[in-house]
């Protein structure tokens, strides 16, 4: 898995692996074996690579590509999966998605659109959050 993840990452920055050799002063051949499943890199390595590549150390080395359909997400970015609307259109929100937003049975949830960009999902106490800080309400 890690091995899949190094290369992909590599690839989609862009770097050749002499180039990340350098970034992590590291030989070339030591970026190869990893990518190779060869040998794995030392928790000192995988952190550099996690900030290099703005993802999180658990992504970097437990993400299935291949079971979740995505590449590795940058950290605070999220992919929930897929949920199906019932018919009177409710949806469920996987419990991840609830724990990492602190969702609980009872909040309001403000629906959002954008006719080119879709439907977007905000915790009514978070718009209002960002709105107070604008300094649009609670003025008098």
């Amino acid at each position: 898995m890690i091995n899949t993840n190094l290369k992909r990452l590599r690839k989609i920055h862009q770097y050749t692996q002499e180039e990340l050799a350098e970034k992590l002063n590291i030989s070339r051949q030591s970026v190869a074996k990893w990518e190779n499943g060869e040998s794995t890199p030392d928790i000192d390595s995988c952190i550099k690579l996690a900030k290099l590549y703005d993802v999180k150390l658990d992504d970097l080395v437990n993400h299935s590509e291949e079971k979740t359909g995505i590449v590795i997400p940058p950290k605070g970015k999220f992919f929930f999966g897929a949920v199906v609307v019932g018919e009177r259109g409710q949806i469920v929100i996987p419990k991840e998605a609830r724990d990492v937003f602190n969702i609980n049975a009872g909040d309001k949830l403000l629906i959002l659109g954008d006719e080119e960009r879709g439907l977007g999902i905000v915790h009514q106490r978070d718009l209002i959050n960002f709105i107070g800080h604008m300094g649009v309400i609670g003025k008098e």
